[in-house]
Order: structure tokens, then C-alpha cells, then sequence
């Protein structure tokens, strides 16, 4: 059972970022004529979009015993406090504050991150930094979960 579920897609504005070099290809191989041209468009931006959806693919599920962050799992009963981080603090935590033992899901276009400090002592990672849109959900779901 699903508890919580956040999928880390890219904005809908980096849609965009899949066209450009597809014309970019298609530009270039306009000598060759306008078929191989609308060709090249096609299977550049085809892979261009492939690419983005995989890249926000990443998502966080909470169920009632674990918490998956792309392709990690911990134990509930392995996770500490947890902490919001506000747009500023999750800059700080994933540059200047950051524990290179830290296991991190990040996603520069999510301002928002959320904290949690891994209780395990056989697990070397001090804490578990996450990008996440809903913050204030996910940190009330663990919550609950772990009752």
C-alpha cells in the first residue's frame, strides 16, 4: 500500500529543450534534402523527449514499512528526524553543507528539499537529502508511517 507517491518530472517548459536540437539536426542536414532533414528532427526530438522523461522519472514512494527514493530503499524504522528545507537551505545542504557520505535525490528545477538523518549505524550515510515539491506531505506521511 502506497502511502506516498511524487514523481520529479521536468517542467513543462523544458519541452523545448527536446525541439532545439532537433532543429539544430534538421538544419544541418538540410543539404542532404527535406525528407532526411524531417527525418533527423523527428529521431533527434524523439530522443530528446525520451531523455527528459527518463531524467524525471525519479520519484519518491512512501509505503508502510519503506521509503524509495529513485532506486533506493531504507526501512522506515532506519530513518531519524527529518527536516524542511526551504528553497535557500536546500541550496546550502547540496552545496556548501553537504556530507560527501550523504545519499541525495536531487533535482535542481525542485527548490524544495526535505532531510532525514539515516539512524543506521551499519548504513554510512549521515542523512538522506531529497528534492521534493509537497515537503510538508511527505514529512507528515513518515510520520504516520512510522507510528
Amino acid at each position: 500500500m502506497r502511502l506516498y507517491e511524487e514523481r520529479l518530472g521536468v517542467p513543462r517548459t523544458w519541452r523545448w529543450l527536446a525541439v532545439l536540437p532537433g532543429v539544430m539536426t534538421a538544419v544541418a542536414l538540410l543539404p542532404l534534402g527535406p525528407a532526411v532533414a524531417a527525418a533527423g528532427f523527428t529521431a533527434v526530438v524523439a530522443l530528446a523527449v525520451l531523455g527528459l522523461y527518463a531524467y524525471g522519472a525519479a520519484g519518491i514512494q512512501v509505503t508502510g514499512s519503506h521509503l524509495t527514493a529513485g532506486s533506493m530503499r531504507f526501512p522506515l524504522a532506519s530513518l531519524g528526524l527529518a527536516e524542511i528545507l526551504d528553497a535557500e537551505e536546500a541550496f546550502l545542504w547540496r552545496t556548501r553543507r553537504a556530507d560527501v557520505r550523504a545519499v541525495m535525490l536531487l533535482r535542481s528545477y525542485v527548490p524544495t528539499a526535505l532531510r532525514i538523518e539515516i539512524d543506521d549505524p551499519d548504513h554510512p550515510a549521515p542523512y538522506l537529502l531529497l528534492s521534493t515539491r509537497r515537503p510538508t506531505t511527505l514529512l507528515a506521511v513518515l510520520a504516520f508511517a512510522r507510528r
